[in-house]
């Protein structure tokens, strides 16, 4: 039976043609064949350039952005979707998007980092917006990982380098090269390549390791995740979620509630 996935980017995908493309072809590379993937990037407008990370690198403003992220969830299970994936470092509000749909909801940043512990490995992180630094070691320490992880640090480059490097890329994935190398350095025995389009970019050009230490292709990783939560939600194996966290609340009222912030709609 084919699964239906709905992804959601923290860019605005209409902006990016090169990036947009990129995934495409690479989604179709590590699914299988009978997933469907719909890409959903931020509504046109929400950033004042092509470049998230001006207003993502501020937790207030991350935090308002997440709206859409959960009117995605909330669209993608009225749409009978079989799975919302958060496809991005961030995965800005993944706890509560999770309590608040029936489907599987899985985040990229999650992903990567269980990709990356796998065998018991230790592994670090290289992002190119700097202050999303702090906010990984914390998603991963609530992801039960901070004892595997060795540290987040700035890659060097920026998101217009990683853009113009689809064009060109020998450059900048010497520089992404050097900059794995002084996490491998420090111990880790695997390497998150931070964002999205540096993830994609790597991955379209062969990048799987430095010095044979693996590099996570994070985007394989929540597609993966996804589809075995979905092949386990119908086998009749996912647990009925319980506690503050986990419990699913009465979607009627949930409805209501939305309803009277007028979230209710995407």
């Amino acid at each position: 039976m084919s699964i239906r996935i709905w992804h959601q980017s923290f860019t605005v995908l209409s902006d990016l043609a090169a990036y947009d493309e990129a995934l495409r072809r690479h989604f179709r590379r590590v699914s299988r064949p009978d997933t469907v993937i719909d890409m959903h990037g931020m509504r046109a407008g929400t950033y004042r350039t092509n470049y998230p990370g001006n207003d993502i690198k501020h937790v207030g403003f991350q935090f308002l952005h997440s709206i859409q992220f959960l009117q995605g969830a909330l669209a993608a299970e009225r749409q009978g979707y079989d799975a919302y994936a958060l496809s991005t470092l961030p995965e800005p509000g993944l706890r509560e998007i999770r309590a608040l749909v029936s489907i599987p909801v899985v985040g990229y940043g999650e992903c990567a980092a269980r990709a990356a512990v796998d065998d018991g490995r230790r592994f670090g992180a290289l992002v190119f917006i700097p202050e999303l630094a702090e906010l990984y070691r914390d998603n991963v320490r609530r992801h039960g990982l901070g004892c595997r992880l060795v540290g987040v640090h700035d890659v060097g480059f920026r998101f217009n380098d990683v853009l113009s490097a689809f064009d060109s890329p020998g450059p900048l994935i010497d520089r992404f090269r050097a900059a794995a190398r002084r996490l491998i350095a420090g111990g880790a025995e695997a390497i998150v390549p931070g964002e999205a389009p540096l993830n994609v970019l790597l991955a379209m050009n062969g990048i799987s390791s430095v010095d044979g230490v693996p590099v996570i292709d994070s985007l394989g990783a929540w597609v993966r995740a996804a589809e075995s939560a979905v092949d386990e939600r119908r086998a009749g194996k996912a647990p009925a979620g319980k506690g503050y966290f986990d419990a699913t609340p009465d979607p009627a009222r949930r409805d209501e509630i939305l309803e009277f912030y007028g979230l209710n709609r995407i």
